[in-house]
């Protein structure tokens, strides 16, 4: 153990450098045996230093300030690019047509390969709208991939110095969770600037960022014909209730940010997880990351929302079904844990705030948020 931990302490020692606050540099003078032996203690219940969560935990949970007819947003950009200009400027007119005003950020329509624009451009919209005092909310013109990329990019003080209103979901998912673990700051996962802006999205959106609504989610029933719900079904894997806060979004992209500085620590978490267009081996894949790297282990509640287009690879010798890899990986946590929420890459989609304390039960499958996640007040 001792062998292990010094060679640690030498690595990190050939990084501080001679004006190191540790003292590292007077190694050379000290009995290094001993010097690492007094560290030992304090390593061992100290947040490990190789775990980019585990110094989360007491970040002060930060609310935005709540909209307004009138509050002005800010449409950016953070991952792939939008190749056609009108999607923008139906963005634009949905958003107003809700009583808000709109500034697009300044790189919001670049092009840099499959991106929108260099990483270095896409962050300094989101950081220059963080920073801007008459920007109230930060909504994300779509996702698709690029965000992870802008991550160490981010102006984190300013960001805790300045919270509001952040939506979007799919690549997002790394905006949220990042700044979640970083400043403590809730977000929402939920619609993007393209996507479709039904009644049910303006309802969710006025209903939690307008009046400050401590919501539940709940599936409806899509058609009421028949006498028992066929479709839009949730399916319990495990029941009970469980409280916690809520952190996650896509699948693919929480995978991604395994290991990273910028994932947030899982203890205890309810963690919400959906998909799209992903073979079911690939979904066995990214829960089999999950679980090796302990994340699944740590948490209180699981909810699953859609997969859509989450069917079996072509050819092969047979498949695992959806449920199956489902009941394989969640079933053995025993904790409480339901899939199919109405949440995902879906037409009516569920706002969920991330970092906010929730209450799922998988039984009745709902999600219900404990509080409101955004100021009454201004």
């Amino acid at each position: 153990m001792y062998d292990g931990i010094e060679h640690y302490l030498i690595t990190i020692s050939r990084h501080l450098g001679k004006k190191s606050k540790l003292g590292l540099q007077g190694t050379v003078m000290l009995n290094r045996r001993n010097f690492i032996r007094s560290l030992v203690a304090s390593l061992v219940v100290a947040p490990s230093l190789s775990r980019a969560g585990d110094n989360k935990a007491s970040l002060p949970k930060l609310l935005p300030k709540r909209l307004s007819t009138g509050s002005k947003v800010a449409i950016v950009t953070p991952a792939s690019a939008v190749f056609d200009p009108m999607d923008l400027q139906i963005a634009k007119e949905s958003f107003e047509a809700i009583g808000l005003e709109v500034v697009v950020g300044k790189h919001a329509l670049d092009r840099f390969g499959y991106l929108a624009g260099t990483d270095e451009n896409r962050a300094a919209d989101v950081n220059a709208a963080f920073a801007d005092p008459s920007v109230d909310g930060i909504i994300a013109l779509r996702g698709g991939w690029g965000c992870n990329r802008i991550l160490p990019l981010l102006d984190y003080a300013s960001i805790a110095a300045n919270p509001k209103i952040l939506l979007g979901y799919s690549d997002i998912t790394s905006l949220l969770n990042a700044i979640y673990a970083k400043t403590g700051m809730v977000s929402f996962h939920g619609p993007v600037g393209i996507s479709y802006w039904s009644d049910f999205q303006v309802e969710q959106l006025k209903q939690q960022l307008f009046d400050a609504q401590a919501t539940v989610m709940r599936n409806y029933q899509k058609d009421t014909k028949p006498v028992a719900m066929r479709e839009n079904r949730t399916r319990t894997i495990t029941g009970g209730k469980a409280k916690g806060i809520l952190v996650g979004g896509n699948l693919t992209v929480m995978t991604t940010m395994v290991g990273s500085p910028y994932m947030p620590d899982m203890r205890g978490k309810i963690l919400m997880l959906e998909d799209v267009g992903e073979s079911i081996y690939r979904i066995d894949r990214y829960l089999s990351t999950l679980k090796l790297a302990g994340i699944l282990d740590q948490l209180a509640g699981i909810v699953f929302g859609h997969c859509n287009d989450c069917g079996p690879q072509r050819g092969g010798y047979g498949s695992f079904t959806l449920p199956e890899i489902f009941e394989q990986y969640f079933a053995p946590l025993k904790i409480p844990t339901y899939t199919g929420a109405q949440f995902g890459h879906i037409r009516d989609n569920h706002i969920l705030a991330v970092g906010a304390e929730v209450e799922i039960d998988a039984d009745a499958g709902t999600l219900k948020m404990l509080s409101p996640s955004v100021k009454k007040n201004h």
